[in-house]
């Protein structure tokens, strides 16, 4: 016969199951509570800087390359063919180094002509020369002749003049007739002489003249000829020449550029908004990129009053001594110094942060452990440096690297 028993009391399950679910709701709450963990920075992928005081120098950099001060830009005198090329780029020239060789008939047969005349001219002057020369000497020999008569009938009239008593009158008138004609005669002829010196030389003068006038064309035409000759005319070295053979070339177009020698300056482009503060006189620092990137103490020079593609022209003085081996056109970078931040908070620049901004930045806390973000004021920027004006105190050490990954953070763990 079965015996009916009584359902067990289920009191103690029910019990144990709000239990589990009143502390499951409470670790919930309990972890929301929590803030989030830290993310985790490596160490040895950051750098940092350190907050210093005293003075700071404002320095804008720029690059650039290095230029001749003196150059020579060889131009056609003369228009021609380019017959031959006797020189490249590199080379070092002389004055009369013949770089190339042009052809113009029609300058050719110009210069033959004008010769042509010059000696048509020299042949005219002379014989003209010639017959005012002979005229003149004829003219002489007339006043020496007129003269001798004059002295000779002189001396009979005074001779006359001595024995009266034994001369008949009519001798006597006669004789001074003669003196006083052949007076007259000498003062005649010898005015005729001066007016025909003077003459020839107002003659010879004006055709020397226009002689020397069809020299100077015959010379121009010459050097015409020798143009066709392109030369250095200067020493150096040849850094272009453009030209290529059997090219017509203009008279006036340029034909290359010699470096002669001298010294070299640097001309370097510096961003615009950076370049209102760049002054001619301001010191600077000219890097050659050299084997261990020597620098050199300069000066500004000159700076272009426009900007191009958002960089402004600084020329730069070279004060100290180029290295061996230093070549025009060769990459420099410069650096200017523009101004002296005296007693003033700063450090390294970081990779972010324009002047005159606010920025957030992490700062190195817990020995090392541990960066937070903090509001950091930037003032004036320079090459390397940035002005601190707010957020950041002596000492402090900050995180330059790129942090932009960890921007919805504010605290980060650095693993060493």
């Amino acid at each position: 016969m079965d015996i009916a028993r009584e359902p067990r009391k289920k009191t103690g399950r029910y019990i144990w199951i709000s239990v589990g679910v009143m502390a499951v709701i409470a670790v919930t709450l309990w972890l929301r509570g929590l803030e989030p963990a830290a993310p985790t920075v490596d160490g040895a992928i950051i750098w940092t800087g350190t907050v210093e005081e005293g003075d700071m120098y404002r320095k804008v950099r720029g690059t650039g390359n290095l230029r001749p001060k003196n150059l020579l830009f060889i131009t056609a005198t003369t228009g021609g063919k380019v017959e031959e090329i006797f020189a490249e780029p590199g080379l070092e020239v002389e004055p009369e180094t013949v770089l190339l060789i042009l052809s113009n008939p029609d300058v050719e047969l110009d210069a033959l002509q004008a010769q042509q005349v010059l000696l048509a001219a020299e042949a005219n002057y002379e014989n003209l020369r010639g017959n005012l020369e002979t005229s003149l000497l004829n003219q002489q020999v007339t006043v020496a002749r007129t003269r001798n008569q004059l002295r000779d009938a002189q001396r009979r009239l005074d001779s006359y003049n001595e024995v009266k008593e034994e001369v008949s009158r009519l001798d006597l008138e006669r004789t001074q007739d003669e003196v006083e004609e052949l007076t007259s005669r000498m003062e005649i002829e010898q005015r005729t002489m001066e007016l025909l010196e003077a003459s020839m030389g107002r003659t010879l003068s004006a055709e020397r003249e226009a002689l020397e006038r069809r020299r100077d064309l015959a010379d121009f035409q010459q050097d015409r000829v020798n143009a066709l000759h392109v030369k250095a005319e200067s020493q150096g070295i040849l850094r272009e020449l453009q030209p290529e053979k059997g090219q017509w070339i203009n008279a006036g177009q340029p034909l290359g550029v010699i470096i002669q020698p001298g010294d070299l300056e640097a001309v370097v482009g510096i961003p615009e908004v950076q370049a209102k503060d760049v002054r001619v006189g301001q010191e600077a620092i000219v890097d050659t990129r050299s084997t261990g990137g020597r620098e050199i103490p300069a000066r500004v020079s000159r700076i272009n009053p426009s900007a191009s593609g958002g960089l402004v022209t600084v020329d730069i003085e070279i004060l100290g001594e180029l290295p061996n081996g230093a070549l025009a056109d060769q990459s420099v970078e410069g650096i200017i110094t523009i101004e002296r931040l005296e007693n003033v908070l700063y450090m390294s620049r970081p990779t972010i942060g324009q002047a005159n901004s606010r920025v957030g930045m992490f700062k190195i806390v817990d020995d090392g452990q541990y960066a937070v973000r903090v509001t950091v004021e930037i003032g004036q920027t320079s090459v390397n440096n940035i002005e601190i004006r707010g957020g950041l105190e002596r000492g402090d050490v900050v995180i330059l690297s790129d942090m932009a990954r960890w921007d919805e953070f504010d605290r980060v763990r650095i693993r060493r």
